[in-house]
């Protein structure tokens, strides 16, 4: 049998933190594979069906097949059920470029006072917060090189909640807008709330390779026909790729890494998806980076003689301190014989984005509700996909509408309304009863045991999005807009998740050090957002950006130092 490469890194997972290690590791000359389950899908492959994305999820595994165990407190008690009983996936675009694929791409940095929550606030009761091991100042660089490497366009506008930066706006003007943002900047202006232009990772002008956005009105959930979304996949592996000095295995799965010591990994035990044969892929560093509850579980899987508890677990931390995104969405419908300061021709222009985002209220100190945490709050009209937005309406109360009557309400709630949505991130309080664990009585369809979730949020998140939100009504309310609502719960977005493999100084009370290098095994990273022992009150993808870049810079001084 013929010997297998040695490869300067392994890393697994090909999403925008394994995209960001890749692309460093193979510039600076470093022989690097890269490990992923899902299939490569060509740029001019992807599509706007949504039966496809949105109703058969193509690029998510049969949940028959690949699933999660999800425990949640019913009445009291813990009720655990298989996601193929339920429905609910937690898979995110298990694909090349992983779930970067379909972000929305707005993207917004930490700011300083996140990394020092405990500090700001002190300790909060039934949560786990903690300051992080590093500051803002240790990766702001990383946030302007993710910013000109992904691309992201923009405008930066001075505000007291919006982080310092060291350039001055964003490589790319913002993308096009639709006329709506006047009626919203008005409508904030009088309520004395600052509307800011949003950062969003995708490309307003052409760049190289990638073209400029062409407004399809689908983006969010659907993958880019274009390029212009910063995606790992469109942003970084084809350089990583043009160096020669990328191996990437796609339909590969990692069950198990192997260690050969206690302080040693020796390789990967993949099984090609296809032709399902085992091999073993070799590696001096090995980088996870999976996506948080996946890269916990694959640690926990790694158990051996060596590490009886799961890989990198001596302090019993890992995959513990799960976190998601708090808050919640609203909407309100501006019509058209109710529409004001701006055209309804000019509303109803498909593709343009909203692009708008409010920072007013990521830090509360009021005299009357006290001084919180709080959060960000994203502008943009509902999501176009047709079928959903037709099924909102088939029924009247509790009466089934069918037949030409149905017909009569979709053709008039395409034609004689918009409607208009808001999106809260605050952050998911970390607590004992939000954790990844494995379930042996469950196993996927190559024989490993899947991931047990356990999800329940904090108290606060809910009382912090239900704050906002009640902001964000009255701006709708003074846009104009008709029949708003809005729904806050401690639900989870299952595609904002982070936590798992906390960082920190000390190896008894977290998984990885400050480089997010594993306390316990030095050639074992984790580059995913399981790292953080927070997440902020933003979307988690320019820091999860930004750190492995970061993370990347350590491994190169690793590597370099080995050869000595």
């Amino acid at each position: 049998m013929m010997k297998q490469p040695l490869y300067d890194a392994v890393i697994i997972g090909s999403g925008a933190s394994g995209g960001a290690v890749a692309y460093t590791l193979t510039k600076a000359g470093y022989k690097v594979a890269m490990l992923e389950k899902g299939r490569l899908i060509r740029r001019e492959e992807f599509s706007k069906d949504e039966l496809a994305y949105c109703r058969r999820d193509i690029v998510t595994p049969n949940l028959f097949d690949e699933y999660h165990v999800i425990e949640q407190k019913v009445d009291g008690k813990w009720e655990a059920t298989p996601t193929y009983d339920s429905g609910w996936s937690f898979w995110n675009g298990n694909i090349v470029g992983g779930s970067s694929n379909f972000m929305s791409g707005m993207f917004h940095r930490l700011h300083p006072d996140d990394f020092r929550l405990k500090s700001k606030y002190g300790a909060i009761e039934g949560a786990n917060v903690v300051d992080w091991p590093i500051s803002y100042e240790d990766i702001e660089p990383y946030y302007t090189m993710a910013e000109n490497i992904v691309g992201i366009s923009g405008h930066y506008k001075p505000h007291p909640f919006e982080p310092p930066r060291s350039t001055p706006d964003f490589p790319q003007p913002p993308t096009q807008e639709n006329e709506v943002v006047k009626l919203l900047d008005r409508s904030c202006r009088k309520l004395g709330v600052t509307s800011l232009v949003t950062p969003r990772a995708v490309l307003s002008q052409d760049r190289g390779h990638r073209k400029a956005c062409y407004y399809s009105n689908f983006c969010g959930s659907y993958g880019c026909s274009s390029g212009a979304k910063g995606s790992s996949r469109e942003a970084l592996l084809p350089a990583a790729l043009a160096t020669g000095n990328l191996t990437l295995m796609s339909n590969t799965h990692v069950k198990q890494l192997v260690s050969e010591s206690k302080t040693h990994v020796g390789y990967a035990l993949a099984v090609d998806t296809i032709t399902g044969k085992e091999k073993h892929i070799r590696g001096r560093i090995f980088i996870v980076a999976a996506q948080a509850h996946e890269s916990a579980r694959l640690l926990l899987n790694s158990a051996d003689k060596n590490h009886p508890d799961g890989l990198a677990n001596s302090s019993g931390e890992l995959g513990k301190n799960l976190i998601f995104s708090g808050g919640g969405s609203g909407q309100g419908e501006l019509h058209r014989d109710a529409l004001k300061h701006i055209s309804f021709d000019a509303l109803m222009q498909t593709g343009l984005f909203v692009n708008r985002s409010v920072l007013d209220w990521y830090f509360i100190d009021d005299w009357l509700e006290g001084k919180f945490k709080g959060g960000s709050v994203e502008f943009m009209f509902e999501h176009q996909n047709i079928i959903s937005r037709a099924l909102k309406h088939n029924y009247d109360g509790e009466k089934l509408v069918w037949g030409k009557a149905l017909g009569e309400r979709v053709v008039k709630r395409f034609r004689e309304q918009k409607s208009i949505r808001f999106e809260i991130f605050n952050d998911w309080l970390p607590t004992d009863d939000c954790f990844v664990s494995v379930d042996p009585t469950h196993k996927d369809k190559y024989g490993m045991p899947v991931g047990k979730l356990r999800i329940n949020g904090h108290p606060q998140d809910v009382k912090v999005g239900n704050y906002i939100a009640k902001k964000c009504e009255k701006i709708l309310e003074e846009m104009g807009a008709k029949n708003i609502y809005s729904s806050v719960s401690n639900a989870p977005a299952q595609n904002l998740v982070a936590g798992g493999c906390r960082f920190g100084d000390d190896p008894k009370t977290s998984v990885l050090n400050k480089y997010c290098q594993a306390h316990d095994i030095p050639n074992l990273f984790v580059a995913d957002a399981s790292f953080m022992p927070t997440g902020g009150s933003v979307a988690y993808t320019w820091t999860i950006y930004a750190n492995a870049f970061r993370v990347a810079d350590k491994i190169v001084e690793v590597l370099k130092k080995s050869e000595v």
